[in-house]
Parts: C-alpha cells; structure tokens; sequence
C-alpha cells in the first residue's frame, strides 16, 4: 500500500519517481489510524523526489559537447529504501529531542482541552498574543489560570467559544466528529484541492533560464546547491526545510526579534540550517535580495499576509524567475476558514480525527503531531517536485499544502488496529550533536538513496546569528 501511493503521490505533482521499497508496516504507533503508512508515505515519497533530483543532475553533468543529453536511465535506478518505523518515529523527532537529557515542554499553561456545555473545546496558547486573545473571549482577566478558564468554558457551546476565540485574533476549535466536519462547507471547499497542489506561475519573462544555477563541482549531496528560504514557524513549514537541509539543500532560516516562537521547538527543527533576522516591516529590502538567488521559498504565514507585503508567488517569480513557492496553511487557500489561523491539534479536533482518535466523549489526540509532520514533508517532496519539473519544462512554480487537507488524507487511508500497540524502539534511531544549546539527543531523518542516508552537517544555530545572506 505505501509504495502505491508513493507513486500516486508522483503521478499527483506530475513527475515520475523511482520505485521505493519499504520495510516494515502498520501498526506502529497507537492509533486507529494507519500513522506508520502515513509517515512512510510522505517521507518515502520526499526521498524517491531526491533520488530523482539527483539522478537528473548527474545526467546533466555528464553532457556531451554541445549540450547532448546522455539517454534517460543510463546511470541506472537508484536503490530507495523508507523505513516505516523510522519514519513514524520521525513524525515524533519533538517528543524524543533531548538538550543535554532534558525534554522540553512546548505546551503553555492556557493550552488544552476544555469541556463546555455541549463538547470540547481546545485553545492553542503557546503564543502570548494567542493567550490574551483567548483570555479576552472568555471574559476573563489577565493572569486567568487553567481553573478560571475551564469554568469560563463550561457554561457556553463548544462553537460559541471557538467563534469569540477566533474573533479575538486568537486559536481554538471545537471539536467535531468526522461526520460534522464532512458537512462543514470547509470540508467542502477541501474536497475540491489535490493533497500537494503544485502549479506553473505566469511567466514574467519567458526568456529568462528558469533552471537556476547549477549544482557546485564535486557535490557530495542530493541537493547540493539548492538555496531555500524558511520563512516558517512552530512545527510543519521548519520540518520542511529541516528535511530538504538534511539531503543537502543551504536553507537559511529567516526570523525577526519581535516575532514569538515556542523555545524547544526552533532548536529542535533548525538542524542543518542557519538562521537570520529580517524586519519585514523596516528591511524588506533585505528579504528581496537573498529571494533573488534563491530556488526555494517556503512560508507558512496565514493566506495573503506575505502577498500584502509584496511577497505572495507572482512578486517572488518577478523578483525571482524560476523560484519555486510553497505555500502552507492551516486550512487551505479557499472556502470560509481560508484565513483562519490554527495548528496541527486544532486540525484533529475540528476535522473529526481527536473525536474518532478516542471514545468520542473526550477528545484524544494522535500520538504525533501527524498533521504538522506530514505536511511537512510532503511541502518538501512538492518542492523538489517542482525543481523537477522546472529542470524539464522551466517556469516559476507553485506549490501548496494544508495541515486540513492532510487530515482528509489520513481519513481516506482507513482504520486499522491499533489502538492498543504500545509505543514503538527508538534506541536505535536516535543520533547525538554537540550544539550552542549542550549535547542535543535527536531522531535521525528517515529514507536512504544507494545505501546513503540523510543527514545533518551542524547544529541548530542561535537564532539570528547568521548575516541576512547566503553562505556562497
């Protein structure tokens, strides 16, 4: 079943992909729901990409005079392997990250499941303006505890506290089984988009070479010359990037100062990359010219935020000819909650998955952020697929996906038995860093091309300690 829809997943983005062979099946983690195949799926399908990329290249590098293309196939197909235990215990990498053997706790005070007077509701406060905002809904003062806001919750609908929150500036969702959240005109308006959507931009200067620049000599990586800019945040946009760094991409991660981040997470999804801060409000400039020697820009700021800043996927394809975009949000681009702001356990409780998850009178969450995980890595299989396609076919494309429409996949891969499997061996999987944050303990990034796996060549850098510019 993996292998099939690793394929399906090729023929989805329009690229060919390698055959991948996987070890291993469900169930491996807790859940009713195929989590194993899930995982192995999106990352299987990210590493056949990267085999793909890199076949291509060295045929590229192995021209004739005049440009002659060697005959597809001549190198030989490449051996990819994908792990499904690995990769489901990669979906976990935040639950098993250790700086100097202590966990972290990403989760603030205010952030749970709430009973209310008809359900449950989850607010997501990690983020002190999220908080307030949620503070503000309920009526409460500021310093409310968890205590305050339950009573605060119970006396009102599971939807009453979801609308104030969200009309607050803040995050919540209420939760709904899979049959409310199939009638739901968000559900709906998912219907109609593809898993990983991957489109061609409008052309701003057909002349210009839109297949960058080529990879360095004597390369060692897959990706290997590939620059790509992390403008995301929390969990899904950095495990992207963090997966294109660990095949060899230069991924400059860009932050600023004033904007809030949950402490563990940044170090745990910044191996491989360095880090620097932009002011988008008072150095854009700065941002403009590392996205003109750039190949891929990943975001994952609410739909049309970066575009009011000049920075949606036609402004970076004409700043930018050939730059691929990618595009994640929490419920997609279309239908009334194309705005709304949310996270990968917001998504399980309204799309039915925390309902079904558990016995249906209390939410239970899967046991990853599969939402997050997922979509990360398939936002870097869609990027890869397009550097693929921009080598064939050249242009600026586009590439989209949501933590929603995730969520629909899960639900179409069916139910399994697994709700009493306990949690999966990890010895073996993890690896050690020495960082600026002590001996950092880590989940090694699943896949393997010709017996070569992925890896990480530094730490998690501090954020900000890098120049706004590329490394060479």
């Amino acid at each position: 079943m993996t292998a099939k829809l690793i394929e399906e997943l090729g023929a989805g983005v329009g690229v060919t992909l390698p055959a991948v062979r996987v070890v291993g099946e469900d169930p491996v983690l807790p859940s009713v729901f195929p989590l194993g195949t899930m995982a192995a799926a999106s990352a299987g399908a990210l590493t056949a990409a990267v085999a793909a990329y890199a076949a291509r290249t060295a045929e590229s590098d192995e021209e004739g005079p005049g440009g002659r293309q060697p005959t597809r196939g001549t190198l030989g197909d490449p051996d990819v392997t994908i792990d499904v235990r690995h990769a489901a215990v990669a979906f976990q990498s935040e639950r098993h990250f250790r700086a100097d053997g202590k966990a972290m706790d990403v989760w603030a005070a205010l952030s749970g499941d709430y009973r209310t007077s008809d359900g449950w509701v989850r607010l997501h406060c990690n983020f002190d303006h999220h908080r307030d905002a949620a503070v503000r809904a309920l009526g409460l003062s500021p310093g409310s505890g968890k205590e305050d806001a339950g009573r605060a919750c119970a006396g009102r609908t599971a939807a009453e506290i979801e609308e104030a929150v969200i009309g607050e500036g803040g995050c919540a969702a209420a939760m709904r089984s899979r049959a409310e959240w199939l009638a739901h005109p968000q559900a709906r308006a998912l219907a109609g988009l593809p898993l990983v959507g991957v489109s061609r931009l409008p052309d701003e200067d057909p002349r210009a070479d839109r297949d960058g620049r080529r990879p360095p000599p004597g390369r060692e990586r897959p990706l290997d010359g590939v620059r790509v800019l992390d403008l995301t945040r929390v969990i899904a946009g950095p495990v992207a990037a963090r997966a294109l760094a660990a095949h060899g991409a230069d991924v400059l991660r860009v932050g600023a100062a004033h904007l809030p981040e949950v402490p563990g997470l940044v170090v745990e999804t910044a191996f491989g990359k360095r880090s620097c801060h932009i002011d988008l409000r008072s150095e854009a400039d700065k941002l403009r010219e590392l996205v003109r020697q750039a190949d891929v820009v990943i975001q994952a700021y609410r739909p049309g935020a970066l575009r009011a800043r000049g920075f949606g996927p036609d402004d970076l394809a004409a700043l930018r000819p050939g730059i691929v975009c990618v595009d994640i949000s929490a419920y997609g681009t279309r239908g009334p909650w194309a705005s709304r702001r949310g996270f990968d356990s917001l998504v399980q409780m309204a799309c039915g998955i925390a309902h079904e998850n558990g016995d249906g009178l209390r939410p239970c969450p899967l046991p990853a952020q599969a939402l997050d995980h997922a979509t990360g890595y398939l936002a870097a299989f869609g990027a890869v697929a397009a550097l693929l396609r921009r080598g064939a076919e050249g242009g600026s494309w586009h590439v989209e996906v949501s933590l929603a429409r995730t969520a629909a996949w899960l639900d179409d891969l069916g139910r399994i038995d697994g709700a009493g499997v306990g949690q999966p061996r990890v010895e073996d999987l993890l690896a050690t860093m020495d960082s600026p944050f002590g001996t950092l303990t880590y989940v090694t990034p699943p896949g393997a091309i010709d017996g070569t796996r992925p890896h990480w060549t530094s730490p998690p850098p501090r954020q900000g300690e890098h120049p706004a510019a590329w490394a060479s």
